[in-house]
């Protein structure tokens, strides 16, 4: 016999769950059933994230740390950034994730599965999900496990990958600059690609250091901490502890994810498309489109009109073709964006929030010519 719920939600990480979060909060699912399926509920610190924003936010009881300035380094151009009226605030995935369990967990309409997902169909009707040698039906799927096979052999679409190895370091004396956060310093060597160091300071004694490439092909393991050991001796920090170490793989692709979604199923996270292309952040974005969702499920049954592609897809699109042709020149980029560029205006531009007239300034501060040649190609190609 099949267990049927209202709702199926694939994967307990930061979008399935903040989607299940949503739910529970809103009276419009209190008599709906609800079912999380995940290999595990708790998974502690896996991630660290971070995001701007303006003024007062949505989780800064949650934040470990937070950065009035950005500082952003290149062998061209180096500049400590106000960002005010934005701060850059972190979250750390532990407390997340169990602020998130305790609301839906006070719910009774909710139910969560420890299992592994072996496949999911789609009827006429809904969803049969198998997991764990069980069936379970929905009449509407929230997917967000990713499935890799649907862009990484897409000739239309680039892809590269946002790759990393953090070192959360402890010194015994007083050694960061907490009042900043090195957004990236491109100081470090390129090697052909687009290499960069991102740090943050949480106080003066701790600091995560991540080495973090834009590249298609990933590193061995040691090639990153070797780049991290590095970054520290040349700044004569070599008196430390590492206390913690992460390591990340995020896609940066324009594959065209609504193509994926149907009447009853929605991809969502990194699997529905809502990791921004050109960077690899995805925690803003995430917190606002599980907020859309929750608002489109009220008024519209099916979820393939739920996602429409935007100007900025395009922009992204544009981007990648750049940086996955010519690989070597992500710091000639991002310094000439950064120099040119309020970083306001790129906060807004990458936030997708921007006027016609900021896309165009973002579009005059970047050098011409790849980018040219990377829109003549799309055009010929008719995108």
């Amino acid at each position: 016999m099949k267990s049927k719920y209202d709702y199926i939600i694939l994967g307990a990480g930061a979008s399935g769950l903040l989607l299940a979060y949503r739910m529970s909060q809103d009276i419009f699912f209190d008599d709906k059933s609800i079912l999380i399926i995940d290999k595990e509920k708790h998974k502690g610190n896996d991630r660290t994230w971070c995001f701007w924003e303006k003024g007062l936010g949505e989780w800064d009881e949650l934040l470990t740390k937070t950065w009035s300035n950005v500082y952003f380094g290149s062998d061209s151009f180096s500049k400590n950034i106000s960002i005010r009226p934005y701060v850059y605030k972190m979250v750390r995935s532990e407390p997340f994730y169990n602020l998130l369990w305790t609301r839906i967990n006070s719910n009774s309409n909710f139910t969560f599965v420890e299992g592994v997902v072996d496949h999911f169909q789609e009827s006429n009707t809904g969803v049969e999900v198998i997991a764990n040698n069980e069936t379970y039906f929905g009449s509407k799927l929230f997917n967000s496990l990713p499935n890799s096979e649907v862009y990484v052999a897409h000739p239309k679409y680039p892809l590269i990958h946002q790759h990393f190895v953090g070192w959360f370091v402890k010194t015994k004396t007083e050694a960061f600059d907490d009042s900043m956060a090195t957004f990236m310093d491109f100081t470090v060597p390129q090697n052909g690609n687009t290499r960069f160091m991102y740090v943050l300071a949480i106080d003066k004694q701790t600091a995560l250091f991540e080495y973090t490439l834009f590249s298609k092909d990933l590193l061995a393991f040691s090639e990153y901490e070797d780049g991290i050991h590095s970054y520290l001796k040349q700044r004569n920090i070599l008196d430390y502890e590492i206390i913690e170490k992460e390591q990340g793989n995020i896609p940066m692709t324009s594959f065209d994810f609504n193509s994926l979604n149907s009447q009853h199923i929605l991809n969502v996270g990194t699997a529905g498309g809502w990791t921004k292309a050109s960077t690899g952040y995805t925690f803003q974005n995430t917190s606002k489109k599980t907020k859309e969702v929750i608002s489109f499920l009220k008024k519209n049954e099916d979820l393939s009109k739920f996602q429409k592609s935007t100007k900025f897809r395009f922009y992204d699109l544009i981007f990648l073709d750049v940086l996955a042709n010519h690989n070597g020149e992500g710091a000639t980029i991002f310094s000439s964006m950064f120099r040119k560029t309020n970083v306001k205006t790129i906060f807004k531009f990458l936030d997708e929030e921007s006027t016609l007239l900021e896309d165009l300034k973002i579009i005059l501060s970047v050098p011409p010519k790849r980018f040219i040649q990377a829109f003549v190609k799309r055009f010929i190609r008719k995108v």
